[in-house]
């Protein structure tokens, strides 16, 4: 297990497919149900993602995630006309035998653990045509066409791999800010010691004995560490738990004290100075919030 299996695991597309084959220009598509990311994929044409005052052109065989909840405009033009309102609510638009064939995913991130991975994008990022996922393409659009039973499920699944594939591109392309744990994954040093925390989160990790994983000093792997990820592995170690806590606590029977077990604190009470110190509030707070759907 690794850190970007772990962000991703939580992310799902539910009925997030918009087609639409109809569009001779001029057409403008208003996206603005706000959710967290929008997996933009042009199967047929190409088009344009409108954000404010930025433009993106998101060509044949690209794909483009946008960060929301801002909404955003895809377009024929880098100067939208005004646009109609769309959603990804499973619907395919129109005759499907036209020259454009726009495939999107709205993902609505909730909880800790993902929002790590959203914090961390641009606005919009565009992969290009030369990307590992292109070739995926047709068979995407045969399933869109297919309009066989299941055929929603099976884009779903597709979409949630794209969105994947897509993110795993992006952070290899030189031009991205990947987060340092990314880059961290690959090392000799800082790798098994990100993997062994992810691995087991709840053990009673010490830089001592996560440097035996790593199979260097504590001083090598402190310092390896901190230098790839931008924070000491026992920072890294109490903010992933944390992370996890703040998941945990939005489940329907979780209690502080089982929670604090379930990540490796036998002290409720050094569980909730933790949590209070990374997230800003306590867990009994951040459960309540979760329980109204207030939890940012």
């Amino acid at each position: 297990m690794d850190p970007y299996d772990d962000l991703l695991r939580g992310i799902r597309g539910e009925g997030a497919v918009f087609g639409a084959s109809v569009l001779s220009p001029p057409w403008a598509l208003r996206f603005a149900d706000g959710p967290s990311l929008t997996l933009v994929a042009p199967l047929r044409g190409e088009g344009w993602i409108v954000q404010g005052d930025d433009a993106r052109r998101v060509g044949l065989g690209e794909a483009a995630i946008v960060r929301g909840p801002e909404p955003f405009v895809f377009a024929d033009t880098a100067t939208p006309r005004p646009a109609r309102d769309v959603r990804c609510d499973g619907a395919v638009a129109g005759d499907l035998t036209g020259h454009t064939i726009l495939l999107a995913g709205s993902y609505r991130v909730n909880g800790e653990v993902a929002r790590r991975l959203v914090r961390v994008l641009p606005p919009v990022l565009v992969v290009p045509d030369d990307h590992d996922c292109v070739t995926m393409a047709p068979y995407l659009e045969a399933q869109l066409l297919s309009g066989r039973p299941g055929h929603q499920i099976v884009l779903d699944r597709l979409l949630d791999w794209l969105l994947v594939c897509t993110l795993r591109d992006w952070f290899d392309r030189p031009e991205a800010v990947s987060p340092g744990w990314y880059a961290a994954l690959s090392d000799d040093v800082a790798g098994p010691a990100l993997r062994a925390i992810h691995d087991d989160p709840s053990r009673p990790w010490t830089l001592a004995s996560l440097a035996t994983a790593a199979s260097v000093s504590r001083t090598t792997l402190a310092r390896r560490f901190t230098e790839l990820v931008g924070e000491p592995p026992m920072t890294y170690l109490t903010e992933w738990r944390m992370a996890l806590a703040a998941d945990m606590l939005a489940e329907p029977a979780a209690t502080v004290a089982t929670v604090a077990r379930r990540v490796g604190y036998s002290d409720a009470f050094g569980f909730s100075s933790a949590f209070k110190r990374v997230l800003g509030v306590s867990p009994s707070a951040y459960r309540d919030g979760a329980d109204t759907g207030d939890t940012g």
